[in-house]
C-alpha cells in the first residue's frame, strides 16, 4: 500500500492524498489552495500524478480547499467515480460552480488591469465544474461500508465539521496483509448548535489528520455567542454597521441561528436588520432543510417541524448584484454577513471598503484566516489594507471570536488521534509551526509531517 501527498502539506489548504493499493488508485480530496495570489500558479500546476490514472475520489466534504480542484482533475482526464455523502454532493454543486464563475470574473479583471486584448484563461470554467459533477456516483451514508475495489473498502463517519462532512476509514487487504488508514478530513468542534459531535475514529495502523488548531483551545461556544451579541450591541450604540466575513457553508447558518436566538431572548433588538449577502450561503441554507440526518437533535427537530431555524425576523437575503450594491447606502444599524470568510474575494470586500475606515463600524471575524489573506492582515492589526486598487485605513473595531470555529481544537484533536492509536500519524492541513507543536504532544506513534510529493509505504 502506497500513500502520497499532493496538497495541504505543511500548509493549511489544498488537501489531496493518493492511495495506491489493491490494484487501484484512490484520491482522498482534491482541494484548491487558498490565500495569497502566488497560489494561483500552484493551483494550475500539474497534480504530481496522472489524473486519468485515478480510479476513484473519496471526498470528505464540500469546502473549496477539499473539492475545489475536482473540475480541473476532470478536465485533465479523470473519468472515475467521486463518492461523497448526499449532503456533500449538493453542497459541492454550488461550491464548484461558484468558484468557476468567480475565476472567470477574476480572469476578466486581470486582463482589464493589464490592458490586454487577449482573454486570460481561468483555472476552470462552469462547464468543467458541471463535468466534474457528472462524475459523482454512489452516495455514502454514515457508518455504511462501500467496496471501492476487491480488497479495498471505505467507511464514511460523521466528522461534525460542516453539513455532510466525513472522516474516512480505508481498509485494504492484499494477500495476508491488512491495513487500516483513517483520513480525518476536517474534524469538527464539539458542542456546536447545528451539527452532531464528530464520531471518534476506529483503531488504525495509520491516520492522516488535520492540525488547523493543533496549538490552541477554543473558547466555549456560549461565551463566543455572548461576545458576538456584545459586539453587535456596542456597534449599534455607536451607530455603525457590523460586517461579518462569512464562510457560506456552516458559518453563515450558525451566525443566523444564534442571532435569531438573541432576538427571541430579548438580547438583541427585534427590529435588527440582518443581511445575508451571499448567493452561495443562501443556497446552502436551503440545503440544510434536505438533510436533517446530518444535524443536531435540536436542529433536526426544528427542520422536521417545518420551523425555519435561520429566519431572523429582520433578515434579508441578497442574491442579486444590485441588491448587494444597495447595501453600501446603509451607514449604520445593520448586520451584514457576506462571503467570503477570509476576505480573499466575494462581496464582503466591497462592504469592507465602505466600512473599514469608519470608527463607528465593526468587523467581526468568526472563522479561520490563513496567512496571506486580507482577513489575516486585518486581524494582525494592519493600519491600512489595499482594496480595489486603493489604500483603505482600518479604523473600524475588529473582533476575533474563535469559539465559532468549525475545526476541532488541541484537546479534541488529541482525543481523536489517541482513540485511533495508530502506529504512524501523518500531520497535514495546518501551519508548519502548529503541526510541529501538536506533534510534540503525541506519544506512542511515529509522527511524520510529509512534504508535497512525498511517497510512503504502509
Amino acid at each position: 500500500m502506497r500513500l502520497s501527498f499532493h496538497g495541504a502539506d505543511r500548509t493549511v489548504t489544498g488537501s489531496c492524498h493518493l492511495v495506491e493499493a489493491a490494484g487501484v488508485r484512490v484520491l482522498i480530496d482534491c482541494g484548491l489552495r487558498q490565500g495569497s495570489r502566488e497560489l494561483d500558479e500552484e493551483n494550475a500546476a500539474p497534480f504530481g500524478f496522472d489524473p486519468a490514472a485515478v480510479d476513484c475520489v473519496l471526498l470528505t466534504h464540500a469546502h473549496l480547499d477539499h473539492c475545489g480542484r475536482l473540475p480541473l482533475l476532470t478536465a485533465r482526464g479523470f473519468r472515475g467515480e467521486i463518492i461523497a455523502t448526499a449532503a456533500t454532493r449538493e453542497l459541492a454543486h454550488i461550491v464548484m460552480l461558484d468558484a468557476a464563475h468567480l475565476q472567470g470574473e477574476e480572469a476578466h479583471r486581470r486582463a482589464d488591469r493589464r490592458g490586454s486584448t487577449t482573454q486570460m484563461q481561468p483555472l476552470y470554467t462552469p462547464s468543467d465544474a458541471l463535468n466534474a459533477l457528472q462524475r459523482f456516483g454512489r452516495a455514502a451514508r454514515y457508518g455504511d461500508t462501500l467496496e471501492i475495489a476487491p480488497g479495498m473498502r471505505a467507511t464514511f463517519f460523521d466528522a461534525g465539521h460542516i453539513l455532510g462532512s466525513a472522516s474516512i476509514t480505508l481498509e485494504v487487504t492484499e494477500g495476508a496483509a491488512r491495513r487500516v488508514v483513517v483520513f480525518s478530513g476536517d474534524i469538527g468542534n464539539r458542542g456546536r448548535p447545528l451539527l452532531r459531535d464528530p464520531v471518534l475514529p476506529p483503531r488504525a495502523d495509520a491516520v492522516v489528520m488535520e492540525t488547523t488548531y493543533g496549538d490552541r483551545v477554543h473558547k466555549p461556544i456560549d461565551a463566543s455567542v455572548a461576545e458576538l451579541y456584545k459586539a453587535v450591541a456596542e456597534t449599534l450604540r455607536r451607530g455603525g454597521n457590523v460586517i461579518i466575513p462569512t464562510f457560506a457553508l456552516e458559518r453563515a447558518q450558525e451566525v443566523l441561528y444564534v442571532l435569531r436566538q438573541g432576538i427571541e431572548r430579548g438580547i438583541l433588538p427585534a427590529s435588527l436588520p440582518v443581511y445575508l449577502d451571499s448567493p452561495m450561503a443562501i443556497s446552502a441554507t436551503e440545503i440544510f432543510e434536505h438533510h436533517p440526518e446530518c444535524c443536531s437533535d435540536a436542529l433536526a427537530a426544528l427542520l422536521r417541524a417545518k420551523h425555519d431555524p435561520f429566519r431572523v425576523p429582520g433578515v434579508h437575503f441578497s442574491r442579486e448584484h444590485n441588491e448587494s450594491v444597495a447595501l453600501n447606502d446603509i451607514h449604520g444599524g445593520a448586520v451584514i454577513l457576506a462571503g467570503n470568510g477570509m476576505a480573499t474575494g466575494g462581496r464582503v470586500r466591497h462592504h469592507l471598503r465602505h466600512n473599514l475606515g469608519r470608527e463607528e463600524s465593526s468587523v467581526v471575524f468568526v472563522g479561520y484566516a490563513a496567512q496571506g489573506t486580507l482577513a489575516r492582515q486585518i486581524i494582525d492589526g494592519a493600519a491600512a489594507v489595499h482594496l480595489f486598487g486603493e489604500e483603505v485605513p482600518v479604523r473600524a473595531h475588529v473582533y476575533t471570536i474563535n469559539g465559532f470555529s468549525a475545526h476541532a481544537d488541541l484537546n479534541e484533536l488529541l482525543a481523536w488521534q489517541r482513540h485511533a492509536a495508530p502506529e504512524r500519524t501523518f500531520l497535514v492541513h495546518g501551519d508548519q509551526d502548529v503541526m510541529r507543536r501538536f506533534g510534540e504532544r503525541l506519544e506512542g506513534t511515529a509522527v511524520e509531517m510529509p512534504v508535497e510529493g512525498q511517497h510512503v509505504e504502509l
